[in-house]
């Protein structure tokens, strides 16, 4: 059910995770190249996957609790994704070349804030079903 806010948070997610990280770089090198998420096989394949889990947990409205679990790992797979770029964004100097940080690296964080924002309301949602099952 699209039309639900949780629907619209996920969906938000799923632009975030493919096709945001292909349009904004993650970092420039120190010769001036762009380097996207194209060319770094792990966060290409956590972006997509982040993106692939959201499509999915929109689908399973029927299942709250497997779409709460669902935002919840997503959320996870975010984290480590954030990790990585951390991690190469501090490393030591001459083992990743980072001149600039691209605002590519802020969209994990992005991708955060909504699976929370979904997976607030997917509890909400949650408790309406179990407040009215309890009328019954």
């Amino acid at each position: 059910m699209i039309q639900r806010i949780q629907s619209i948070y996920l969906l938000i997610v799923v632009l975030l995770g493919s096709l945001l990280p292909f349009v904004f770089p993650l970092w420039t090198t120190p010769e001036g190249t762009a380097v996207y998420a194209t060319e770094v096989l792990i966060a290409m394949s956590l972006f997509i996957g982040s993106a692939f889990v959201a499509l999915m947990s929109i689908f399973l409205f029927k299942n709250r609790q497997l779409q709460f679990v669902l935002g919840r790992l997503n959320i996870i797979s975010n984290f480590i994704l954030l990790g990585f770029f951390v991690y190469w964004s501090l490393s030591l100097p001459g083992e990743m070349n980072i001149s600039e940080k691209g605002i590519g690296m802020l969209i994990p964080i992005l991708s955060i804030v909504f699976l929370v924002l979904a997976n607030k309301a997917i509890k909400k949602d949650e408790a309406l079903v179990k407040s009215v099952d309890r009328f019954r």
